[in-house]
């Protein structure tokens, strides 16, 4: 039997993988957004992230993620109740 974890994100388009790892790059974006969004728990993701960035690019990505403690939204200050800073987003052209 096939692990869903594994499934679940081995079935992701292009574009949404794109996203989550740069959701996952954000450091005020928690993890529980991800799984919210895409379904992914934080081991998904983390094991997403591995199979897509080269190995110092993770150890990077592990190590800025490791402790911190806007990636979960039980460990974050009170007061903080968006994912990103509202000039965060700048609008894209098509």
């Amino acid at each position: 039997m096939a692990n869903p974890i594994t499934t679940s994100y081995a079935m992701l388009s292009v574009q949404d993988t794109s996203r989550i790892i740069e959701m996952a790059w954000e450091d005020r974006t928690p993890f529980e957004a991800i799984e919210h969004l895409y379904g992914l728990n934080e081991s998904a993701v983390i094991k997403l992230m591995r199979s897509n960035m080269k190995p110092g690019s993770f150890k990077l990505w592990r190590a800025r993620v490791t402790g911190r403690k806007t990636k979960h939204l039980k460990l974050r200050p009170e007061g903080i109740d968006r994912g990103y800073c509202p000039t965060q987003y700048k609008p894209r052209s098509k």
